[in-house]
């Protein structure tokens, strides 16, 4: 009897457990509820033009155009600046402009490690300055002249890795690394690199034509071509793979791209002087950008400049922004609806219902609202 007990009590656990996993497992089948709109709350208003931001657990900094920067930082005290509309949960840390031997560069690209962040400018010569984080201070670490120089994106693996990709130079992608925390960066020989093919560069819209993951990286061009460069040893060796996007012209191709996961992407773009063309201009992969299937084409929303996915979305929730809108997808990217008009040229997440945005003149909080359908 008492064997038998047990053994009524091991089923009664088992039987238990297994509704539980049946219960979780329908849980996390349920229908998403999707974004129905987003709030827009402005940290900052004036003439810069913002594509260039990043976003920290306790931060957020920006880079634009006239040599402007700027850090936020978390305002424990929740109370508002008097600076300009301060979202309430962040106060001006410290702003700053540029000058470089008489002018201001402009800043497309920004990266961020625990003791610094970094700001690429485009246009020659290239300045690349490091702003750290405990002493504010600024300092140039990396210059490069020729006439034809443009940096577009930049990104770090870790604290002390990091890399920039700018557009082709004596036939091939200009790419710069760092090894040493970015205090020092030297640029990638062509000869380590891939051959460029004619007319090929990249867009520097959002700072989101790399991306890394682990020692991984991806490298989205466009133009003339529309070409992947992955490197999963952190830029020092790399292999190329097509993308089915349009391209073939200088303003055409993919100007965007995001990985949910080492295996899971999306690359968007199009044409930003033909902005409501959307043949093929969107693509996914999951095979870690080895095959690209172009999606929605002839359905979207056109062209955007930066497209993120929703963090915890299980890779089914993105996000597109551009001159002409922000627009949402539930299903992967196969369908899109427009659910801002505000002109947003950049964003990032900082969690899976809000971003920070970066546009013509402005630095705003985007707060995404789910409404569940009756």
């Amino acid at each position: 009897m008492r064997f038998l007990s047990i053994l009524s009590l091991i089923l009664l656990v088992a039987l238990s457990c297994k509704q539980e996993t049946k219960t979780a497992q329908k849980s996390d089948n349920e229908p998403v509820i999707p974004f129905s709109e987003v709030e827009i709350e402005f940290l900052h208003q004036d003439s810069t033009s913002i594509r260039a931001i990043e976003v920290t657990e306790d931060a957020v900094m920006y880079a634009g155009s006239d040599g402007r920067y700027g850090i936020y930082k978390l305002n424990l005290t929740n109370t508002k600046t008097t600076d300009a509309d301060i979202a309430s949960q962040y106060e001006v840390a410290n702003k700053g402009r540029i000058d470089f031997l008489g002018n201001n560069p402009s800043f497309r690209s920004i990266a961020s490690t625990s003791k610094a962040f970094y700001i690429l400018s485009i246009g020659n010569p290239a300045l690349l300055y490091r702003y750290d984080k405990e002493s504010n201070a600024v300092t140039l670490v990396y210059t490069e002249q020729n006439e034809k120089v443009f940096y577009d994106a930049m990104t770090f693996w870790n604290d002390n890795e990091g890399i920039a990709v700018g557009d082709s130079l004596d036939g091939c992608l200009s790419i710069i690394i760092t090894r040493d925390g970015g205090l020092s960066w030297a640029k990638l020989a062509c000869s380590s690199l891939p051959n460029q093919i004619a007319s090929e560069g990249a867009f520097a819209a959002s700072n989101t034509n790399i991306k890394t993951i682990g020692d991984k990286t991806w490298i989205i061009t466009g133009g003339g071509t529309s070409r992947v460069y992955y490197s999963g040893d952190k830029g020092r060796s790399w292999t190329i793979y097509n993308t089915p996007v349009a391209q073939g012209q200088s303003t055409l191709g993919a100007y965007t791209m995001d990985f949910y996961d080492a295996n899971h992407g999306i690359i968007y773009g199009g044409d930003y002087e033909q902005a409501q063309d959307n043949n093929d201009n969107i693509a996914i992969t999951t095979d870690g950008g080895k095959q690209w299937q172009v999606i929605a084409s002839g359905a979207n929303d056109g062209y955007k400049s930066c497209v993120q996915y929703v963090p915890n979305s299980n890779g089914q929730e993105l996000i597109a922004s551009g001159f002409t809108g922000i627009s949402y997808s539930k299903d992967g990217g196969e369908s899109w609806s427009q659910i801002s008009d505000a002109p947003f040229l950049s964003f990032r997440f900082a969690n899976d219902s809000t971003a920070y945005a970066g546009g013509r003149n402005a630095l705003a909080k985007l707060t995404f609202k789910r409404t569940r359908s009756n």
